[in-house]
């Protein structure tokens, strides 16, 4: 049984634009997609879809052998499937980044205690325990990257979406980011990437979105 399975998915946005065209896709156990293409082809858009923050027009979202259509359904796995965005800037809005990456699992019901240390250790995989009592918007655009990954990796989600995932980072630190991601125990992912050196050291599987598709490559 996939753990994500995507049948028929079509989406097209307000201004007509249709960007996804019976789109079928299926994430099974291990599997780390290399999601290509060109921009404007529908890539994040379709890790939208995945997360429920889009409904498609037609098709159908299947998620642990489960059907998957509302805003309820979609709110049940959010904490399980964890998504990287691909504007930091939509994932951080904490006084704190200590209170950022500490948002998640408080919401997965930790208390304060558990989910701050929980915080404390994620930050600390990443490098970047220093900058916990910074504020959010100040930081450089890499170091929001960095932090917008601790905000996922502390609800320990089983799967991930990663969008753009060494976007802004230096060589040094896009190193220690794909290291850290490779370490994690995710039973599957899909990650988009325009550089070809990420998406070589984090996939298995390579598909490319060509036509309101996805395709094998």
């Amino acid at each position: 049984m996939a753990l994500i399975d995507l049948k028929g998915i079509s989406f097209a946005y307000p201004n007509g634009n249709l960007v996804l065209e019976g789109l079928s896709l299926s994430l099974e156990e291990g599997d780390k997609i290399g999601l290509l293409g060109e921009n404007g082809t529908g890539k994040t858009t379709l890790l939208h879809i995945i997360l429920g923050l889009i409904r498609p027009a037609e098709g159908e979202i299947t998620i642990f052998g489960e059907r998957y259509e509302t805003e309820q359904d979609f709110k049940k796995i959010r904490g399980t499937i964890g998504m990287l965005f691909q504007d930091s800037d939509d994932q951080l809005f904490c006084t704190t980044v200590l209170e950022d990456v500490a948002f998640g699992p408080l919401n997965m019901g930790m208390n304060r205690r558990e989910a701050t240390y929980t915080a404390e250790q994620t930050l600390d995989k990443l490098g970047i325990s220093h900058l916990k009592n910074r504020v959010p918007y100040q930081l450089s655009g890499g170091e929001k990257r960095l932090v917008s990954m601790a905000t996922v990796l502390s609800m320990k989600p089983e799967i991930l979406l990663l969008d753009e995932p060494t976007n802004g980072l230096d060589k040094k630190t896009g190193k220690l980011l794909v290291s850290v991601l490779q370490k994690y125990p995710a039973r599957a992912w899909i990650m988009i990437s325009q550089i070809q050196s990420t998406i070589e050291a984090m996939s298995n599987k390579y598909c490319k979105m060509n036509g309101g598709r996805v395709d094998l490559v």
